[in-house]
């Protein structure tokens, strides 16, 4: 009885952690968002126990993550995390003047438009990992080709978040003698059975999708469409594989939010996010679906399968 009051001090004294999280789309079942929580608890972090996890997410519009960004300053926060656009970040920029941020920079450099001072000494309170996918669709072109030398034509859906993709893409697509069918999606939620029918009354050969969180709620969705209509499909990394589509290549995403999570568990010790030197993915997964590949009555060439990362039976 006399240990009873010093167990109940001791729980109590324990720290509890809040975290506010700011997405464009719902991730929160994704592999890669279950990764970071998983690996926030490996670090001792626990959703539930002693941290608080809330999330905010815009249902794909951009223009609402300012007021979202706002509603978690009010949480008091010991750190915020997000990942996506560069709208995102900016809205937890505006929002806060102390709170530090994790910030997964997907397909935008936040250096390069000052948002951060350098990837060595981010200064400030942001750190984090800058994964620009405007260097890789070339390469998921040349792949493609490779894998069905006889297309002419492909289909590619963008939308507002990835002009800088399609503009990697068109310069790829003439060095290969590629025709690309442009589907751009204006609106979330997007109409992607119009897309895919608008692509193979196009007579694409193939069906390439560009980087974006704005296509997540896709995910399954469209792969499954394209294979309804014969369209091999390309993404830009393997949970769309894993959904149906034909291929993928690009960065471990599963990976990436791991070691975000490894960054705020550093600041929730204690370290300033400004002195977190901000890092850049360098490794790359291709990886095929030989079960899409077989309902396509597509061969995969040797070469192809000893390159791949992971293939899907």
């Amino acid at each position: 009885m006399l240990l009873m009051p010093r167990c109940a001090w001791a729980q109590t004294a324990e720290r509890r952690y809040r975290l506010g999280w700011l997405g464009t789309v719902n991730i929160l079942n994704e592999p890669y968002s279950q990764a970071f929580v998983q690996r926030l608890g490996e670090l001792g972090f626990l959703d539930g126990k002693n941290l608080s996890i809330t999330f905010r997410h815009a249902a794909g519009r951009v223009d609402a993550l300012p007021g979202f960004a706002a509603e978690l300053v009010k949480l008091n926060c010991d750190v915020f995390f997000g990942a996506g656009p560069e709208a995102s970040l900016v809205a937890l920029k505006q929002a806060t003047r102390n709170t530090p941020i994790v910030f997964l920079a997907v397909d935008f450099d936040p250096v390069a438009i000052g948002l951060v001072a350098g990837l060595a000494r981010p200064g400030g309170l942001v750190t984090g990992i800058t994964a620009v996918q405007s260097i890789l669709p070339g390469k998921r072109l040349e792949l493609l080709k490779e894998l069905i030398p006889h297309a002419r034509k492909v289909g590619v859906f963008t939308n507002e978040q990835t002009a800088g993709q399609l503009a990697v893409a068109q310069d790829a697509a003439r060095r290969l003698g590629l025709a690309l069918h442009v589907v751009e999606f204006k609106q979330p939620p997007f109409d992607y059975e119009a897309g895919v029918l608008d692509t193979a009354r196009a007579k694409a050969d193939a069906l390439f999708v560009l980087g974006s969180g704005l296509f997540v709620p896709g995910r399954r969705k469209i792969p499954e469409l394209a294979l309804k209509v014969k369209l091999p499909s390309v993404f830009h990394h393997s949970q769309w594989a894993e959904a149906g589509g034909l291929m993928s290549y690009g960065f471990n995403f599963s990976g990436m939010w791991r070691r975000g999570a490894e960054m705020v568990g550093e600041i929730l010790r204690g370290a300033r996010a400004g002195d977190i030197p901000m890092e850049q993915p360098n490794t790359y997964e291709l990886v095929i679906n030989m079960k899409t590949a077989k309902a396509l009555g597509i061969s995969i060439p040797q070469s192809m399968q000893l390159r791949a990362d992971r293939i899907l039976q």
